[in-house]
Formats: C-alpha cells, sequence, structure tokens
C-alpha cells in the first residue's frame, strides 16, 4: 500500500490487512524465540541475557528470548516493508498499527501456545491410557 493509496483504504480493509499482516509476525516471532531450529542461538542469547554486566546487552539478548519483546521489533520490519498505516495517513498511523500489530499477533501467539499445550495433554492421556492397556494384556498373558 503506498502512502497516498492509504487515504482511499477503507476501515474495513485495514481491519483484514492487520489481521492478515499478524500472522506472518506472529509466526516469525514465534519460530526464532521458540523452534528448535534456532534452539542454539536461543540458549546463546538466555545465557547471554542472564550474564551480561550491562543492562542494555542483557536486554538486548533477552529480546530473542521473549515472543512478545520480539513481535514488536518483527512487526516494525514488518510495517516498514508494507508501510501499513492504521486509521491516519501520517506517522500516527504507522504507530498506531505498530501496536495494534503486536497485540493481534500476540493474540495468535496464545491461541498456538494453548493449542499446543492441549495437543501435548492429550498425547500424555493417550500414552498413559495405552500403557495401562499394555499392562492388563501383560498381566493377562502372564496369568
Amino acid at each position: 500500500m503506498t502512502p497516498e493509496a492509504s487515504n482511499y483504504v477503507s476501515l474495513g480493509q485495514q481491519v483484514v490487512t492487520l489481521f492478515v499482516l499478524a500472522l506472518p509476525v506472529a509466526s516469525v516471532a514465534w519460530t526464532v524465540t521458540h523452534e528448535a531450529i534456532f534452539r542454539e542461538m536461543q540458549d546463546y542469547c538466555r545465557t547471554k541475557s542472564k550474564s551480561c554486566r550491562s543492562v542494555l546487552q542483557r536486554k538486548f539478548f533477552y529480546l530473542f528470548t521473549c515472543e512478545y519483546c520480539f513481535s514488536h521489533y518483527v512487526s516494525g520490519i514488518f510495517l516498514a516493508i508494507t508501510r501499513f498505516k492504521l486509521l491516519f495517513p501520517d506517522w500516527r498511523g504507522y504507530l498506531i498499527s505498530l501496536f495494534a500489530l503486536v497485540w493481534v499477533c500476540n493474540f495468535y501467539i496464545s491461541i498456538y501456545n494453548r493449542l499446543r499445550l492441549n495437543i501435548k495433554h492429550e498425547h500424555i492421556a493417550i500414552d498413559k491410557k495405552q500403557l495401562e492397556v499394555e499392562s492388563i494384556e501383560n498381566g493377562k498373558k502372564a496369568a
């Protein structure tokens, strides 16, 4: 969206853009801060965020361990790339869209995290039930 075109975009289109744009932001923020592909970097940053002498250095490294913190920077990058503005066609539109994008992004991350937790609980329950069945079957075979 060009800066001139943002004057002609309806509020409905802006909201749809906001919710769609939050998906890749959430994906990048979650992947960098939680997924195994970045595990070494996460471990290094976690250690440095606790051991650096400078507060600024500790905060810098903490940024890569917290999806909420990291999502602010990812949102800023995506806003710079897309030039998306919410409600206002000037710098205020960027500011509002930054915080709205972070909020929606973290809403998506919360839903995803809850879904993963529920799936993990289901797997644990299934594994427990499977062990009980195997124990009963082994008991029948022994008898």
